[in-house]
């Protein structure tokens, strides 16, 4: 009977403790549920999302606020060569996960044209081509040791397939046990669908939250995304748009404003510390739009135009389309798209904005597959290629003034504006 006694105190004496104390002791006691976080995309293991790669890993620099490189895994690096060789070094206290230490071996970054030598244990040279000055920028992408071990807080503790694809992912902080669940979705449409069905307790970052703007009980984020714009890109191999009047024309007919976002008028960041604010505008001039329209002979004068588009910029579509119809008079039909499609002559899209000024895969005439619309100036074309050589930053920067200046003016796409994204989550 004694023995019971004493467990009885004990038990009512932690009892108390616990009581009295129970704020201090919450975090620590208290295993809450994962937070469940749906996104939109189809990513295998080796195309993470970079949001959650970024929680995982890092590179062998990473990136600043203004699109530079800082030191990653690496604590220094040098060029040579007028920048086709490039030599980094690893900081020798950093670890895997698995408190394995950090290796120039570990590295597997692959470049077309680029040969890799390793010095020693704590050296990697990356021999290109061409000379290429914002090269420390293409090794900001976190590196992964097998299994999507990495080298932050943040580790990996199950994963889903459906095939090549991920389906769910499970992380977990090593420090805090905070859990993070993410499932993956098709579309956006499949998404939202999923968070009224309570699938997910979260979605992140979609381009459309109006359904739930009178929703109790949900918390709305909203996010500029100064490194993505909307615009309306121009097939410059089309008859009726390799005129650079009609493009301006276009541009002025366009009531950029109305769409009340922050305007984009390059295809720079104005983060960058390459951004040129000085480019012209197109502020929405509709006489303007018609003097050049009229200066177009009038049996080359367009009749129709055709805008392609994805559904969640339908809305931006027929904003644009009754502009132009308005202006100049003539019919335009709005197309929408999964994708981008083959011929297009114009097409209403979001652009990802690179990191670094560096756009020479977007606008170089050589670049027949990514250079979409069919973009052709001899002079652009050699201030992209001097932006490659030049290791000087304030001479890059003068040179990539120039590029937006030039670019605006000739105008192979329409800057509209910095899209906001919006990330809601239960209260």
């Amino acid at each position: 009977m004694r023995r019971f006694l004493l467990h009885i105190v004990f038990g009512v004496a932690v009892g108390v403790v616990l009581f009295l104390f129970r704020e201090s002791l919450a975090p620590s006691l208290s295993i809450s549920s994962p937070e469940r976080i749906g996104m939109v995309g189809r990513f295998t293991s080796d195309s993470l999302p970079l949001v959650i790669q970024e929680k995982l890993s890092t590179g062998i620099t990473k990136l600043g606020p203004d699109g530079a490189a800082a030191a990653g895994i690496s604590s220094s690096w040098e060029s040579k060569e007028d920048g086709r060789v490039w030599t980094f070094t690893i900081d020798p206290n950093l670890r895997w996960q698995d408190n394995s230490v950090i290796t120039s071996k570990d590295i597997r970054y692959s470049f077309p044209d680029t040969r890799v030598i390793y010095p020693d244990t704590q050296k990697i040279e990356f021999h290109l081509k061409d000379p290429y000055t914002a090269f420390p920028i293409l090794v900001s992408r976190p590196i992964f040791k097998k299994g999507l071990l990495g080298n932050r807080n943040w580790k990996v503790k199950k994963i889903n397939f459906d095939g090549q694809l991920i389906r769910e992912l499970l992380i977990e902080d090593k420090e805090t046990l905070e859990q993070e669940f993410y499932r993956f979705y098709e579309s956006e449409q499949n998404l939202r669908l999923a968070f009224k069905l309570g699938e997910v307790d979260k979605i992140f970052e979609i381009s459309n939250a109006k359904e739930f703007f009178d929703w109790k009980n949900i918390k709305i984020d909203q996010v500029l995304k100064e490194q993505r714009f909307v615009g309306i890109f121009l097939n410059n191999d089309d008859p009726r748009l390799s005129d650079k009047s009609f493009r301006q024309a276009l541009a002025y007919a366009i009531d950029k404003n109305s769409f009340g976002q922050n305007r984009a008028l390059s295809s720079v960041s104005p983060l960058s510390w390459a951004y040129n604010p000085l480019v012209k505008e197109y502020e929405y001039n509709p006489t303007r739009a018609k003097e050049l329209f009229n200066q177009i002979k009038r049996e080359q004068q367009p009749k129709t135009i055709m805008i392609a588009t994805i559904p969640s910029l339908l809305d931006v579509a027929e904003v644009v389309a009754k502009g132009w119809r308005e202006v100049f008079g003539i019919e335009v039909v709005i197309q929408v798209a999964a994708g981008i499609p083959e011929n297009f002559q114009a097409l209403l899209a979001t652009q990802e904005i690179p990191p670094d000024p560096d756009q020479y895969s977007m606008w170089h005439s050589t670049q027949k597959e990514t250079n979409i619309t069919h973009y052709n100036s001899p002079r652009v074309d050699k201030l992209l290629e001097d932006g490659r050589r030049t290791l000087d930053i304030e001479g890059r920067r003068r040179i990539y003034i120039d590029f937006q200046r030039f670019l605006v003016e000739e105008l192979p796409v329409i800057f509209l504006y910095h899209p906001i994204t919006y990330t809601i989550s239960r209260k």
